[in-house]
């Protein structure tokens, strides 16, 4: 059971990580560069549909949050959060950036929020109220059927990438970059801000 002296600490850096990873998606939308797998899904369908980016960052994340329930995945309070805020603070985003046209305003714009992702991800992360739809959709594969994490990130994360791709979303170094650098940049930045919960001490079995 959490201390109640953790509890507040722990939903202020649920929310401020939900916050500021929607504000990151945003810098990176707007740098022009290219983005993740996920948001160039979520571009591609905004192409398609007419749809507002954060609008339909919102119902992707409530459509991969059905696919956990054939998984036997239980959501936790950052799962549902997750799903509601990171699209309007993205949308948020949208709305109070321009676009960059120049090159090197691009690169630095992309770079900010490429750095700005990681930590909200360890901040979210670290708060410990379960993971994104996304990741337990791959840890939920990952268990159900013994595919290796890897195999079924990049089978995942392939897929949606082609058919945003597909739909119009922007591929670029960008999308190569995030591939390549997230994982290290989380690495360091989840170990800095995760909530360390006290060991839960084993109860002696009844006679």
């Amino acid at each position: 059971m959490t201390p109640p002296r953790l509890l507040p600490l722990r939903l202020s850096k649920l929310l401020a990580g939900l916050f500021l990873y929607g504000i990151a998606i945003s810098l990176m939308v707007r740098a022009g560069l290219g983005v993740a797998p996920w948001d160039v899904l979520t571009q591609g369908s905004a192409n398609l549909t007419g749809l507002s980016f954060g609008l339909l960052t919102n119902l992707i994340g409530v459509a991969v949050l059905l696919l956990w329930w054939p998984l036997r995945q239980k959501p936790g309070l950052g799962t549902v959060l997750n799903v509601l805020l990171i699209g309007p603070s993205a949308q948020f985003g949208l709305w109070l950036l321009p676009d960059f046209a120049l090159w090197w305003q691009q690169v630095l714009v992309f770079a900010a929020g490429l750095w700005l992702l990681a930590v909200a991800t360890g901040l979210y992360i670290g708060a410990r109220f379960g993971p994104g739809p996304r990741d337990g959709l791959m840890t939920g594969l990952h268990a159900r059927f013994g595919w290796p994490i890897w195999m079924v990130r990049t089978a995942i994360e392939g897929s949606v990438l082609l058919a945003g791709w597909w739909m119009g979303g922007t591929v670029g170094l960008g999308t190569l970059a995030f591939a390549l650098l997230i994982g290290p940049m989380v690495g360091r930045t989840l170990p800095w801000l995760d909530t360390r919960l006290p060991a839960v001490a084993a109860q002696p079995s009844p006679a």
